[in-house]
């Protein structure tokens, strides 16, 4: 189980995954810090994409959009909706 004994390998081969046999001892704290990494150069590039959505058509009310929660335009436009609704409302009472 395992492939048999480890073999001699020369010890000046350098490779970016490690070589053979390698299991760094920081391996999870590397993962977790790239992980993190990722994780913050995917959120700044999702930020700047909703900053600069524009959108010609709005979506129609009540139909699932999942950009209407993060997309400035977006909310901005269903709350202006909302108001005139409520104007209009409160007017014609």
């Amino acid at each position: 189980m395992g492939g048999g004994p480890r073999v001699p390998y020369p010890k000046h081969v350098w490779s970016p995954a490690g070589g053979w046999y390698s299991q760094p001892a920081n391996w999870k704290a590397n993962t977790a810090v790239l992980g993190a990494v990722i994780f913050g150069i995917t959120a700044l590039v999702w930020n700047l994409s909703a900053e600069r959505e524009f959108r010609h058509k709005m979506p129609e009310p009540g139909r699932f959009y999942p950009s209407r929660y993060w997309s400035k335009q977006i909310v901005e436009h269903e709350r202006a909706e909302k108001a005139k609704a409520a104007n209009s409302s409160s007017s014609s009472s």
